[in-house]
C-alpha cells in the first residue's frame, strides 16, 4: 500500500521531457525565462515581435526591473545601522581596593554646571568616609595624570589633571556608585557625584595661554605687514662737504634735479646748515632756484605755443567749415 501510495504522488518525467528539435516549444521556454530564444548552433527561432518585450540583448536581462542593490542596509551584504536612541551601557569598574557601580541607565544623566575656560580641576562629591587619598588616587588616576588632590574632612575633594581632555573621562565617573572592597558598611559606599571646579591656577594658565596666542598672532600679523609693506626708500646720507660740492653738480643735471632737490630740503629740514656752511647752501640755493626759473620759462614758452597751435588749428577748422 505504501509503494502504490508513492506510485501515486510519483513525477511523470515523460511530461516533462521536450523536444530539443521543436523550436516553438524552446522559443517559449527561453522567452519565459527572459533569454532571447536562439537555437543550439545560435540562431534566432522567432522574430523579435514575439520576444519579451523591452528586452536588451546586450544587457541579457529585461529592461524596466530595477535590479537589487546589494549595498542597500538590510537587503545585502551592508548590515543596517543600529540604532542612534540606544543609550549607552555604563560597565562596573573594579578597581584594587574598591568597585565601581553604574547608575541606573534609565535615569537621566547627572547635571554639571558650565565649564570654567581652561577647566582642569573637578570636584567630587559623595565620597565613602573611609575612603583615603590613595583610594581616590587609584580610582581617577585611570582618567588621567593627576597634578594635584585636595581632600576635605568631608566627603568630597578637588582633583587637579595635566590636561583639559581628561576632566571629561572623570565627569564619566558621575553617577557611579563607589563600594570600597566587600564591605556593606554605609561608611565604605558612596555615590559619586563629579562637576566642573572653578579653580584660579587652571584660570591663570588659560590667561597666559590665551596671552602667548596673542603675542603669536602679533607677530605674525607685523610679520606679514612687514612682508607687504613697499620698500623704503634709500636713506639720505648726512652733509659733509663732499656731498654739498657733488649735490650741487646734480642740481644742474635735469635728470638728478628731483633727487637733488630732495636731499637739498632734508639738509635744511634737519638743521645742517650753520656759519661756515651758509655759503655752501647758499650757492646750492641760487643754483635750484636758477633751475626752477629756467623751468617755469620753458613751461611759458611751451603754453605760449601750444595757444599758438589752437589757435592755427581754430582758423584752419574756421576755413574748411566755411568752403
Amino acid at each position: 500500500a505504501a509503494a502504490d501510495g508513492l506510485g501515486s504522488i510519483a513525477i511523470d518525467t515523460t511530461q516533462l521531457n521536450m523536444s530539443v528539435t521543436d523550436p516553438t516549444a524552446w522559443a517559449t521556454a527561453m522567452n519565459n525565462l527572459g533569454m532571447v530564444p536562439v537555437g543550439l548552433a545560435g540562431q534566432q527561432l522567432v522574430t523579435d515581435s514575439i520576444c519579451v518585450p523591452g528586452f536588451d540583448p546586450s544587457l541579457s536581462m529585461m529592461t524596466g526591473i530595477t535590479p537589487i542593490n546589494p549595498m542597500i542596509p538590510g537587503m545585502g551584504l551592508v548590515p543596517p545601522p543600529p540604532p542612534t536612541d540606544v543609550p549607552v551601557v555604563k560597565e562596573i569598574i573594579h578597581c584594587k581596593s574598591c568597585t565601581l557601580f553604574p547608575p541606573n541607565p534609565n535615569l537621566p544623566p547627572p547635571s554639571t554646571r558650565e565649564r570654567p575656560p581652561g577647566c582642569k580641576t573637578v570636584f567630587v562629591g559623595g565620597l565613602p568616609e573611609n575612603a583615603t587619598e590613595e583610594i581616590i588616587q587609584e580610582v581617577f588616576e585611570q582618567c588621567g595624570d593627576i597634578t594635584a588632590i585636595r581632600k576635605s574632612k568631608k566627603n568630597f575633594c578637588h582633583i587637579r589633571f595635566a590636561e583639559e581632555f581628561m576632566v571629561d573621562k572623570a565627569i564619566y565617573l558621575s553617577g557611579y556608585r563607589m563600594r570600597l572592597g566587600s564591605s556593606t558598611d554605609k561608611k565604605d559606599s558612596g555615590r559619586l557625584h563629579v562637576d566642573f571646579a572653578q579653580a584660579r591656577d587652571d584660570f591663570y594658565e588659560w590667561e597666559c595661554k590665551q596671552r602667548m596666542l596673542a603675542r603669536e598672532e602679533r607677530h605674525r600679523r607685523k610679520m606679514e605687514e612687514d612682508r607687504l609693506r613697499p620698500p623704503s626708500p634709500p636713506a639720505i646720507m648726512h652733509y659733509s662737504e663732499h656731498e654739498a660740492a657733488l649735490l650741487a653738480e646734480k642740481l644742474k643735471d635735469d635728470s638728478k634735479f628731483s633727487e637733488a632737490i630732495t636731499v637739498l630740503l632734508t639738509w635744511i629740514e634737519r638743521g645742517e646748515v650753520n656759519r661756515r656752511s651758509a655759503n655752501q647752501f647758499y650757492s646750492m640755493v641760487q643754483s635750484a632756484n636758477s633751475h626752477v626759473r629756467r623751468l617755469m620759462n620753458e613751461k611759458a614758452a611751451h603754453e605760449q605755443e601750444m595757444e599758438q597751435a589752437k589757435e592755427t588749428f581754430k582758423n584752419a577748422l574756421t576755413g574748411i567749415l566755411t568752403q
